[in-house]
């Protein structure tokens, strides 16, 4: 098994401290988040070259599928991985990361052991969708690489810290590292180029009929990440849940005899027979791999600008990911007056009880987005560039 002994945790205190630094963040920068969404295209890769990107993953199937896929993807140039708890804890999600490396041949890559534990909660897990060793019961050898010496926060924060400006965070699990990067450094949200998530969701959850379950895991890390003033994309269950994996994806990367289909393949079929299993209609939804696809490719996916803000109180619906805008339900303005809407729409948080003598605390004066959410996707598009990839015919 993988040396556990190395990974990046926080103190109550360091939390605290840390977190009350991020927080000032998000209120410095709020101003300035709506330039910065909008000024960076999903993709903007810069044209000397591959984007340079860290990927933060708890595989997990599609993580796994995802990892694949990213290293098969020549307009990246991969940093780094790093292995957080989520699906199944780092004892897991490390080998698991360290896997998918030797499978794909990418020795070049270094990875990086996380955080064992959300910031304050305790981790709840995903076996029952992942199986106990979170590859859907597909069993591979142990892997022979083993991460490198710094804990997965100071990983990141020394990669943006060398390539300032030109980071893409491929978030694709809880962000317990990445808020333990930033609660860590309070010049780092400035360097990071952009943030592209899985996780989320304006429609409903999938762990509660709140939340999804990256943000659930760390509700606290996630909010950190939402206030700090990095260009954020959101990519959430309202897109990922149309990705259903189809035996015949299975079929086509069973087909090609290289390693990255095979292994892709036999995830994939596990992960598809185990849903079936448990009584569900249609196959694994491609959660992370769309997330890294739509990063790829934008015409993928459809995105609307909103302030994104996370429930973290709340004893049924902590995790919950708010999107406010003035152009969108029953808060939509006629055209022409969006610009004025926007700035008559404070952004509320909860209202006072009978024993409190504040008012209704408002979170932001004005609408001001921080993230841009996918709310389309071109699903076929997305499986052509999936399983092309990782059959190796594209």
């Amino acid at each position: 098994m993988v040396s556990m002994k190395k990974h990046s945790e926080m103190t109550r205190r360091q939390f605290v401290t840390a977190s009350a630094a991020g927080l000032a963040l998000g209120g410095l920068a709020h101003g300035a988040v709506a330039m910065q969404a909008e000024a960076a295209p999903l993709n903007d890769q810069p044209a000397r070259g591959p984007s340079r990107v860290i990927i933060d993953t708890d595989p997990g199937v599609d993580d796994a599928l995802a990892l694949l896929l990213a290293m098969r993807s020549p307009e990246l140039k991969i940093e780094g991985i790093t292995a957080v708890a989520g699906n199944v804890p780092l004892e897991l999600t490390l080998p698991n990361a360290l896997r998918m490396v030797e499978i794909a041949g990418r020795n070049d890559i270094p990875v990086a052991a996380g955080a064992k534990r959300p910031l304050l909660r305790r981790l709840v897990t995903a076996t029952y969708a992942h199986g106990e060793n979170g590859l859907g019961g597909a069993v591979f050898p142990e892997p022979k690489r083993t991460p490198v010496d710094e804990p997965a926060a100071a990983f990141i924060r020394q990669t943006v810290r060398k390539y300032p400006g030109e980071i893409t965070l491929l978030t694709i699990g809880p962000l317990t590292n990445i808020a333990a990067a930033l609660s860590s450094d309070a010049e780092l949200a400035r360097m990071v180029r952009r943030l592209v998530m899985m996780g989320g969701s304006l429609s409903g959850g999938n762990i509660t009929p709140a939340a999804e379950f990256n943000v659930y895991v760390d509700p606290e890390a996630a909010r950190i990440v939402f206030q700090s003033g990095i260009p954020i994309t959101m990519v959430g269950l309202d897109v990922t849940r149309k990705t259903s994996l189809t035996d015949e994806h299975v079929r086509v990367l069973e087909a090609e005899q290289n390693p990255v289909s095979q292994a892709a393949a036999k995830i994939a079929r596990n992960a598809i027979n185990h849903n079936r299993d448990r009584g569900f209609l249609v196959g694994p939804n491609m959660h992370d791999s769309l997330a890294v696809a739509g990063f790829l490719d934008p015409a993928i996916l459809e995105f609307q600008d909103y302030y994104v803000d996370v429930e973290t109180t709340g004893e049924l619906t902590a995790g919950e990911t708010l999107g406010y805008s003035p152009t969108v339900g029953d808060l939509r303005r006629r055209p022409g007056t969006e610009k004025e809407a926007a700035t008559n729409m404070p952004i509320r948080g909860s209202a006072p009880t009978l024993a409190s003598t504040r008012t209704s605390p408002v979170l932001r004066e004005n609408f001001v987005p921080n993230a841009k959410v996918a709310v389309g996707v071109n699903s076929t598009r997305f499986f052509d560039l999936l399983i092309g990839r990782l059959s190796g015919k594209h």
